[in-house]
């Protein structure tokens, strides 16, 4: 649950309400992520997937990369605004879950579009000499600023980031975290706001979301 649905419920139901509604696929991959996962609320969902999807049809990007996977949910919304001939590339290191986002990626329209790896982001961010229009990071939060250091040479002006879970259950209001993840966002937060080669905004979005556009 985010920290936004835990403050204001209320609110929170009605902008599901007023939030175009899902595909049907991805209604039908949440649904299968709650029954066959135990950690069911990793999943993007309504709000957060239909605002990737939004982002990603404005921006019509070529080259997507994703890290963290998951069920596949944000992959999916993430997919809907690709180009003609683009592709996606979203990577996880849970093998164990992989089965889930293979099933929905090859039901899906955007079957030939999709690269599902299993590998450390890290590895394949010092790997890849690829250049990428949107990027969206929903992993482990205590790599969140290596991520952000070797993503950057890997952007160009207009590349759109984001990252997920930046507010943190409220949790980046601590002055001195003993968490470590806490800690590392915090961190994040300010090296991308003082960073003169981007500009950002962070949205309130479920757990907060730090959006981030290349100059």
């Amino acid at each position: 649950m985010s920290f936004f649905e835990e403050q204001n419920p209320e609110i929170d139901h009605y902008l599901e309400l007023h939030t175009s509604e899902e595909p049907p696929l991805l209604k039908k991959l949440r649904k299968e992520t709650f029954q066959k996962t135990t950690h069911s609320r990793m999943i993007s969902g309504l709000q957060q997937g239909r605002f990737l999807a939004i982002i990603s049809k404005i921006l019509q990007p070529e080259n997507i990369l994703e890290i963290g996977t998951f069920t596949g949910y944000s992959a999916l919304c993430l997919a809907e605004g690709l180009r003609k001939n683009g592709k996606l590339t979203t990577l996880d290191i849970n093998e164990d879950l992989a089965f889930l986002p293979k099933k929905y990626f090859a039901e899906s329209e955007y079957s030939d579009k999709i690269r599902f790896k299993i590998q450390n982001a890290a590895d394949f961010l010092k790997e890849t000499d690829e250049i990428f229009d949107l990027i969206f990071i929903d992993a482990d939060k205590e790599n969140y600023v290596e991520y952000f250091k070797l993503i950057k040479p890997k952007t160009a002006t207009g590349s759109v980031i984001l990252f997920d879970n930046v507010l943190w259950h409220g949790n980046i209001l601590e002055e001195n975290p003993k968490q470590k993840s806490t800690k590392i966002i915090k961190e994040l937060n300010d090296i991308i706001a003082k960073d003169p080669d981007f500009e950002n905004l962070i949205l309130p979005l479920r757990d907060g979301i730090n959006l981030i556009r290349r100059k």
